[in-house]
């Protein structure tokens, strides 16, 4: 009988917690086996002991403090027993780990490049040019566009989802048997998803890689993997082949986890405010003036402007005018957004998708003034603004890079209510404590710092300090992109309730087009810089006039296990 390129037997982690001797368990008495060539997939909410399993088959919670016990082998190697010598060799040689968030796992002084030739370097014995040629290719491999200069550039020049990209092309450079991807398409849009996911898949088939995929998105599972492991508060409930665990679920909790899943044929949220919603025409030049080069519209003439809450006509609380944004010069000169016009009113929601890279965070950030644009003019309320705009607050897409580690929770999401001017000790800790509960957090949160939280719930820590000034504009930069489905629906219904009370205007940037249909009055598809189609967000789901939209709808993965392995075929069919 062949060796399982996994075992794990009975495996429980406990992590300190409180006074000596004191001990949460976060897995407990997880078993399963992966062979090579095969893929194992665990889902489950976030705390659920996903990513801790995952972490444990590198023993990376040695000398961390935590008591881990059961027995997990890889590659025949006990990585409890083995030596440091010998888990060196493990990791990274024999097992590859691509990590949650990318941020943390790159040195931000050092070439994308150079970091992926040292990984190459320290487990093969070639020259430092040969590694710098391995780099590209691996670069080239998971899809970054002109491998060759981008290797050269640093990690803050890609946008997240790049940068996740990188991450794999290192974990792969070593040729390794087993790959642990833990949520490795979780910045990544649906195309270069889709593109991740084939790739994964080809070197299962090609070098009998192993693969064991941590995610929260089972649509992401079922395209993916053969197996799933259903984890919940540290045990597993549910065990099986994909297609039967997605399929007919046998536990409630599964069943619930599928049922919170968003569709793009799915219900949505119900609108904040009554009414059609207005018609922005795409790569609008100033108000009255003609749609942009290349650009779809809907409809022939401009809707009626939207209701306040008051039920008053009223101006929109945020607008752009043929905003313009470079980055870098001469030959490197890149244009990120180029000439966008949009406006969204109060108690609506303008989805934006669009490919990583396509300029969706860059204009986010025009919005509420953290970018100033090179040509053109943000206003809000109808007047223009420079600067970051009074009323307006932004939740980021990484949640690690924007929460001060050395600071406690409660504090980062009382920074908004002190630079408003509030100085009532007891009013800010009362409505620090208000937002950790509406983002379903608790009120004794506020004292834990950003490390004692997993990376959903230091995402709803985001929104919730994004909420304390009562803002009327919210940019959410892939606010659930973290998340998993049940609290992404949690989020999602918060965001619908906040409007329907308070008016807010939210722009909601997203790959997950699924999400976007179910948040939003509008949306937006932006390519290269430019939106190509704007609209009812039903009208360009269900009739995208513009070719990218087409794409981009074709790639969304749903959690069914036989669709999924049609649409994988039909994309190797096309490229072969």
């Amino acid at each position: 009988m062949t060796e399982s390129l996994v075992e794990v037997t009975d495996l429980t982690v406990e992590f300190p917690v409180g006074g000596p001797g004191e001990y949460v368990r976060a897995v407990d008495g997880v078993s399963f086996t992966l062979e090579a060539g095969r893929a194992l997939g665990i889902v489950g909410e976030s705390g659920s002991g996903k990513s801790t399993v995952a972490a444990a088959l590198l023993d990376l919670h040695r000398g961390t403090g935590a008591r881990v016990g059961g027995t997990v082998r890889v590659g025949g190697t006990d990585v409890a027993a083995a030596s440091g010598a010998r888990l060196r060799r493990l990791r990274g040689g024999t097992a590859a780990m691509v990590f949650q968030d990318p941020l943390s796992s790159l040195d931000p002084y050092q070439a994308i490049g150079d970091q992926i030739a040292e990984v190459h370097r320290i487990h093969a014995d070639v020259s430092r040019r040969a590694a710098r040629a391995r780099a590209v290719e691996v670069l080239d491999r998971v899809g970054i566009p002109d491998a060759a200069r981008r290797a050269r550039a640093r990690p803050h020049e890609f946008s997240g989802g790049m940068r996740q990209r990188a991450l794999i092309a290192m974990a792969l450079a070593c040729d390794p048997r087993l790959l642990i991807a833990d949520e490795p398409t979780t910045a990544l849009d649906v195309t270069v998803q889709a593109q991740i996911l084939d790739l994964l898949h080809e070197l299962r088939e090609e070098r009998g890689l192993g693969l064991l995929l941590v995610t929260h998105d089972l649509g992401v599972a079922a395209e993916s993997v053969d197996a799933l492991l259903v984890l919940r508060g540290g045990s597993v409930v549910e065990r099986g082949s994909v297609r039967a665990v997605l399929s007919t679920p046998a536990e409630p909790y599964t069943r619930a986890l599928l049922a919170a899943v968003p569709r793009l044929d799915g219900p949505r949220v119900s609108r904040a405010l009554p009414g059609p919603a207005p018609r922005t025409p795409a790569g609008l030049d100033a108000p009255g003036s003609a749609p942009g080069r290349g650009a779809v519209s809907r409809g022939s003439t401009p809707d009626p402007a939207p209701r306040s809450p008051e039920g008053l006509d009223s101006v929109p609380v945020v607008e752009a005018f043929s905003v313009r944004r470079e980055f870098g010069r001469g030959k490197r000169r890149v244009v990120a957004v180029g000439g966008v016009s949009l406006a969204v009113h109060a108690g609506e929601t303008l989805g934006i998708v669009g490919e990583s890279g396509s300029g969706k965070s860059t204009l986010g950030r025009m919005l509420v003034g953290l970018l100033a644009p090179a040509s053109g003019q943000v206003r809000h309320d109808g007047v223009e603004v420079t600067g970051v705009a009074a009323g307006a607050q932004m939740v980021f897409q990484d949640p690690v890079s924007s929460l001060n580690p050395r600071r406690s929770v409660g504090e980062s999401i009382a920074d908004p209510l002190r630079a408003a001017g509030e100085r009532d000790a007891a009013a800010i800790r009362a409505r620090v404590e208000e937002l950790l509960l509406r983002v379903g957090l608790e009120a004794a949160h506020h004292d834990r710092y950003p490390h004692e939280f997993s990376g959903g719930q230091r995402q709803r820590v985001g929104i919730a300090r994004a909420l304390a000034p009562r803002p009327r504009l919210i940019v959410c930069d892939e606010p659930v992109s973290a998340l998993d489905v049940t609290t992404q629906a949690q989020v999602v219904a918060l965001l619908a309730e906040l409007q329907r009370e308070l008016g807010i205007a939210l722009v909601f940037i997203a790959h997950d087009l699924a999400v976007v249909r179910q948040v939003s009055d509008r949306v937006a598809v932006m390519r290269a810089g430019e939106i190509v189609e704007q609209g009812p967000v039903d009208e360009v789901y269900d009739r995208p006039a513009h070719a990218y939209t087409r794409q981009l709808l074709a790639a969304v993965p749903a959690p069914d296990p036989e669709p999924a392995a049609r649409r994988r075929s039909e994309r190797k069919a096309v490229h072969a």
